[in-house]
């Protein structure tokens, strides 16, 4: 099932998720749900927040930037990134490191904005996946961005967070345009100020 996406101004979006156990009603339906919802919104990633829920779960798929670089040179950072289709529930970051690399991200719950957003090119994590099976992983490249930028939704964090204080300012009109939502998207929305005018 399609689930809607909320936009951004939705108090949920800025909340610190919480863990879940294993027992969570209906987990298996819920990420089954948001991996329908990822794909026809066409993203590559999906945390439980912008579905409405904040828990500590989110999925990935990279494929799509394995597609998008089949005409060009081969970017060394998207390396494996076909296939990398994972869950991560109650995950914690233990460590980032290496260089700190830009790169235009967008974001499912606030579309058509795309800006340049840095992070660190390595993080070590454990995760456990749809199984409840415990995994400590490292990931590079874009498996860690995909994998950062998800993070911070269950952090309560935005990408827009990370921009200047410059950069935030000049994107006010158009993040306002998104909470009233007025504007056309090709996916399903939940938009903040339409559920306080019911």
């Amino acid at each position: 099932m399609i689930l809607p996406i909320v936009a951004y101004g939705d108090t949920v979006l800025k909340k610190l998720a919480v863990d879940i156990e294993k027992t969570f009603p209906d987990l298996e339906k819920l990420i089954e749900n948001m991996f329908e919802t990822m794909y026809n919104a066409q993203g590559v990633g999906l945390a439980a927040p912008q579905i409405g829920k904040s828990i500590r779960l989110f999925i990935v798929d990279g494929s799509p930037f394995a597609d998008r670089e089949e005409d060009d040179e081969i970017d060394p950072k998207a390396e494996g990134i076909d296939g990398f289709k994972k869950v991560f529930i109650n995950p914690i970051i233990e460590k980032e490191e290496g260089e700190e690399w830009g790169f235009k991200e967008g974001c499912l719950s606030i579309p058509k904005i795309r800006e340049e957003v840095f992070r660190r090119e390595i993080i070590h994590i454990s995760y456990y996946d749809e199984n409840f099976k415990l995994h400590k992983e490292v990931f590079d490249g874009y498996k860690a961005r995909i994998i950062q930028h998800e993070y911070d939704h269950i952090e309560g964090i935005l990408f827009t967070d990370h921009l200047s204080m410059l950069k935030r300012k000049l994107l006010t009109k158009k993040l306002t345009v998104i909470s009233k939502g007025e504007l056309v998207v090709d996916y399903k929305m939940k938009f903040p100020s339409m559920q306080k005018r019911r």
